[in-house]
């Protein structure tokens, strides 16, 4: 099954406003904002302690509901892939992570149900994630023997990779990214390895780009173009990095919506921003296009439109293709109400 995961207050509501219950949310994150923490906590969320900040607001809200709270931890480790990701959580090597977990028991305000990490971003090492997780258990089996305490679920967090491919790395995601069989034979032959309890831990996984990254389109079109001083085309389209934040680290699959006739040429693909880094590729080769020839750029489910810019443009539409092959308008496209309706 799935829940949701979430890593600000806004996040949280929109959870909670799309019908997901309270018990079905890990809320994570560096900073949640006590007064949204304390309904989280109301409504039984899964609550991740990135700090020992908001370890203080946990245990003060204890005290002003009378209960104790069941909390998971965030921890960071070595895992041999840097730079490591230490900033989130609490060390495990120096310790930090147990004197948080110790403060909990002495305090008696907050207990422990989970331990969570989350080592990276588009990991092609699914050897760290075997790491992650016999460090995981290893803290469970301290924390359950140092406290008679009962860890009930674990989470890798994610960083799974797509199959996008990465500007500078000139092997084929195909070759390069793990499949999900290698992650999972990473992390769950690691818990079968070194669980030392009678039961094992639940498991969960933030399978994000990996899974939602390939399923995302973006449809553009031409504008113009023109000749550059060193002889190569520009095309100008309208969709730019305003839309799609991702194209700094990778490069995309390009298809044009039809056969062209004629030699292919260098080409650029620019942006419709009056930006000169506005770049959706800078090399590659091309038939002549006309204007309005429509391109589709993949895969961007991940990370672009929703970290897309309100800048010079509007934010385009969506659409979702059912399952049965069926268009759906799912988001529609920004207008001047939109961007005015909150200023006053």
């Amino acid at each position: 099954g799935s829940i949701a995961e979430v890593v600000s207050e806004f996040e949280y509501q929109k959870a909670r406003a799309l019908g997901v219950e309270g018990k079905d949310i890990i809320f994570n994150g560096p900073y949640k904002p006590k007064d949204d923490l304390k309904i989280a906590v109301q409504e039984g969320a899964k609550i991740h302690v990135d700090n020992l900040f908001e370890l203080g607001d946990l245990e003060e809200i204890a005290d002003e509901l009378g209960i104790r709270i069941p909390v998971a931890i965030r921890i960071n480790m070595d895992t041999g892939v840097y730079p490591q990701w230490s900033r989130f959580g609490f060390n495990f090597e120096n310790g930090e992570a147990f004197d948080a977990i110790e403060r909990m028991y002495d305090k008696g305000k907050v207990y422990l149900v989970g331990i969570h990490s989350h080592i990276g971003t588009f990991m092609l090492d699914a050897n760290a994630y075997r790491l992650a997780t016999m460090k995981i258990m290893q803290l469970k089996t301290q924390v359950e023997s140092a406290f008679n305490a009962q860890i009930d679920y674990i989470d890798l967090g994610g960083g799974f990779a797509s199959k996008s491919n990465l500007k500078g790395v000139y092997q084929s995601a195909e070759v390069i990214v793990p499949t999900v069989d290698d992650y999972a034979e990473a992390i769950t032959g690691a818990i079968y390895e070194f669980n030392t309890s009678d039961t094992l831990p639940k498991l969960y996984l933030e399978t994000g780009r990996h899974l939602i990254d390939e399923a995302g389109y973006l449809l553009t079109s031409v504008q113009g173009w023109k000749r550059f001083p060193d002889g190569k085309k520009g095309y100008v389209l309208d969709a730019g990095v305003n839309v799609l934040y991702t194209s700094t680290w990778y490069n995309f699959n390009i298809e044009l919506n039809k056969r062209y006739e004629g030699e292919n040429e260098p080409s650029m693909l620019n942006g419709p921003l009056c930006m000169n880094i506005d770049i959706i590729e800078e090399n590659l080769m091309l038939p002549a296009l006309d204007r309005g020839s429509i391109l589709s750029i993949s895969p961007v489910g991940a990370y672009n439109y929703t970290q897309a810019m309100q800048f010079i443009r509007y934010k385009p539409a969506v659409v979702l293709i059912d399952t049965e092959g069926k268009p759906r308008l799912i988001k529609e496209v920004d207008d001047l109400a939109t961007i005015n309706y909150k200023e006053v």
